[in-house]
């Protein structure tokens, strides 16, 4: 009814609204052509040379070098950012050392209602080769999204409802990749035509397919070769000698999609229906134990997804702009095992909505205030089913303000977050009926003062709590995905955390570095670790909680070494590094060891070449029962060209990992049995016209 009635509303606004001033300059923030430097995914836009927290905008010709399959490995080089790595094909971003519940993953601003987050052999039913952006936030002004953004947010910005009327009759998008080291073939295109001056229809589809993916060395890491080497058993010793090709990690994916929209000078209306299937395989968990035979496993998902969008800017005294977001997704995925049959099945049933009134600007002040509420039904079924039937709802009220005294910018946020959460009686795991509610209060307080021109420094400080999730509260039985037996509490507490961040950015004409240090103290942190029993022949993982410690570093600069006619000589680097620690239990597990990346690029308006070097360290930092990680270096090397100056197409040649390194990322939960991309050759090209 509440939606019903808010649809109504902006359209009619929108429809009945009298011609008005052209929109200001900030009123296509989200379309693809913002600044580089603007951040969007925030009620209004923001300059990211003036953040208190760290963020990393992708687009243009840099997202078009790093697009891969999944969202984790195409952001997997920006600072702050790892991946999970799951294989090549469930690869989610990991943000500060943060995974799983602790880092949202959105599209245009709410949830991929998927369950990506409840195991780390999900995919993320997000579409890197569909977006015009994507950004970073990291830090306590992600907590706008949820408490469950205590990590971080990333945000996928595409144009599947439309927000501006194009140009031309009808305006096509299009991306096409080749990536030799999992024969990955890739294609992807967006239509879009006007109707009578302030319509807008969208139609996109995309295609993607992989074969096995080569590692171009051993499968297994040191440390189980030698034990598997060491075996009386033959079968055992010849698992020493895999190398190359990773067995059952190929994928075939496709989607389509269509939207339409209302757009005028006084905002957009719009609403767009999705349909995404992805059958890919799970890397194979070998065991060095002759009596028990590692399983093969692919999932078969699908999800069909509806959205709606309504943004009108009333001019008012008050209020600046009404935006409205939301979407319903229903969501299934299958584990087929190799036999063909279907063993343990997902469904996911989620609806979000999110509710920004963005306040007029009076002098430096500005603001908003919003709502936003979730609710997802859950339940899995099969032999290895390891949570019971559940639900999930979260009501929010949140405010952002700031205030900008020029040489000072302060900034204030809070988010109050009411969740029930209730899981249905499971006789077979032997779980009874739970509910549980949770009360968080999050908030953040911070300033940033310009020191000389050019330079800014800023400190924020800020309280944040969440809930616990239906997995960490409910878990009880065997997963067959990641091969382990999960084990929640149901008595939980909510976590908090007490955090400060430093911030110093300097930007100058042949000159720019952002840098960011960070600390965190956690009380009632939920964490899972293996436990070292054994249980239906998987071993035993189980949530925890205690203190915990974060804290860490992001650095990036870069810098205009020299000029020759139309080219510029650049140079670029990055590092990040965290440190995490469980008060009583040691070193937190699956933290990324510190990592260094540098790069020196000529560029000119349609031209560029560029090489960089990534190198990360070792992790001897581990939680029993988890191996340490080797260092490894690549070496990577790419080609800009953009031929026509009449339209925006940007082709791409790399050549990625150069020297056939071994590597692998430690906050993988497969590193010991799955390494990364051998060496990689890559063609991709992106048009418009």
């Amino acid at each position: 009814m509440i939606l019903s009635l808010l649809t109504t509303t902006a359209a009619a606004a929108l429809t009945a609204a009298p011609a008005a001033q052209p929109a200001p300059k900030a009123a296509v923030a989200f379309h693809d052509d913002a600044p580089q430097n603007i951040v969007i995914t925030a009620p209004f836009a923001r300059d990211a040379d003036s953040s208190l927290s760290g963020v990393t905008i992708l687009s243009g010709a840099d997202l078009v070098r790093e697009i891969r399959p999944t969202i984790g490995e195409t952001l997997a080089r920006t600072p702050g950012v790892s991946a999970t790595s799951f294989g090549p094909n469930a690869s989610r971003p990991v943000l500060r050392g943060f995974q799983g519940d602790r880092v949202r993953v959105l599209t245009d601003g709410i949830g991929s209602f998927d369950v990506s987050n409840t195991s780390v052999d999900h995919a993320v039913v997000i579409n890197p080769l569909t977006a015009d952006r994507i950004e970073v936030l990291r830090g306590p002004s992600a907590l706008l999204y949820g408490s469950s953004a205590i990590g971080g947010v990333v945000n996928v910005i595409d144009s599947r409802i439309p927000r501006r009327v194009p140009d031309e009759p009808i305006h096509i998008d299009g991306l096409a990749s080749y990536g030799s080291a999992a024969n990955e073939r890739s294609v992807s295109s967006a239509v879009e035509a006007p109707l009578l001056g302030k319509i807008v229809f969208h139609v996109d589809g995309s295609y993607t397919k992989t074969g096995d993916l080569d590692t171009g060395g051993y499968l297994l890491s040191p440390p189980l070769r030698a034990q598997a080497a060491a075996s009386s058993d033959e079968s055992v010793r010849d698992l020493a000698d895999l190398k190359g090709k990773l067995p059952n990690s190929a994928a075939e994916t496709w989607e389509v999609a269509g939207g339409a929209a209302i757009v005028t000078d006084t905002g957009n209306f719009g609403v767009s229906v999705s349909r995404y299937n992805n059958l890919y395989g799970v890397p194979i968990r070998f065991s060095l134990d002759p009596a028990v035979e590692a399983e093969t496993v692919r999932l078969k998902m699908k999800q069909t997804r509806e959205d709606m969008r309504a943004e009108v800017d009333t001019g008012g005294n008050v209020l600046e702009k009404i935006r409205f977001r939301a979407g319903h997704a229903d969501y299934q995925h299958a584990e087929i095992e190799d036999t063909g049959e279907i063993g343990t099945q997902f469904f996911n049933d989620s609806y979000e909505a999110r509710l920004e009134l963005v306040q007029a600007q009076h002098g430096g002040w500005r603001g908003a205030v919003g709502g936003q509420m979730m609710i997802r039904n859950f339940n899995v079924v099969g032999d290895e089913a390891f949570l019971p039937k559940n639900e999930t709802q979260q009501y929010g009220l949140f405010t952002l303000q700031e205030y900008d005294l020029g040489a000072i910018k302060a900034e204030a946020g809070g988010r109050y977050e009411h969740s029930i959460l209730t899981a249905v009686a499971d006789d077979a795991l032997g779980n009874p009926a739970l509910n549980r509610t949770f009360d968080a209060y999050s908030g953040s307080l911070g300033a940033s003062v310009g020191v000389a021109d050019g330079i800014r420094l800023g400190l924020n400080g800020s309280h944040t709590e969440r809930a616990p999730s239906a997995e960490e509260l409910f878990a009880n039985g065997p997963h067959a995905g990641t091969q382990s037996f999960e084990v929640g509490s149901p008595d939980f507490n909510k976590e908090t955390s007490w955090g400060l961040e430093g911030t110093a950015r300097a930007k100058f004409e042949r000159f720019a570095l952002s840098a960011s240090v960070y600390h965190s103290w956690f009380d009632n942190y939920i964490y899972e670790t293996q436990t070292g029993e054994v249980r239906d022949d998987l071993p035993v993982f189980q949530y925890n909680q205690a203190k915990a410690r974060y804290y860490g570093f992001e650095v990036e600069g870069s810098a205009t070494l020299a000029k020759f006619g139309d080219y510029d000589l650049l140079a670029d680097g990055s590092a990040d590094y965290v440190r995490a620690r469980i008060i009583g239990s040691g070193p937190a597990p699956r933290i990324p060891p510190l990592r260094l990346l540098g790069g020196v690029e000529l560029k000119s308006p349609r031209t560029s070449g560029r090489v960089e070097v990534e190198w990360s360290d070792k992790q001897d930092r581990v939680q029993p029962f988890e191996t340490n990680t080797d260092a490894f270096t690549l070496v990577n090397a790419s080609v800009t060209l953009q031929p026509f100056e009449t339209n925006k197409t940007t082709l791409v040649l790399s050549a990625n990992n150069i020297f056939d390194t071994v590597s692998r990322r430690h906050a993988s939960f497969l590193k010991d049995y799955a390494p990364l991309a051998g060496r990689d050759l890559r063609a991709t090209m992106r048009f418009t016209f």
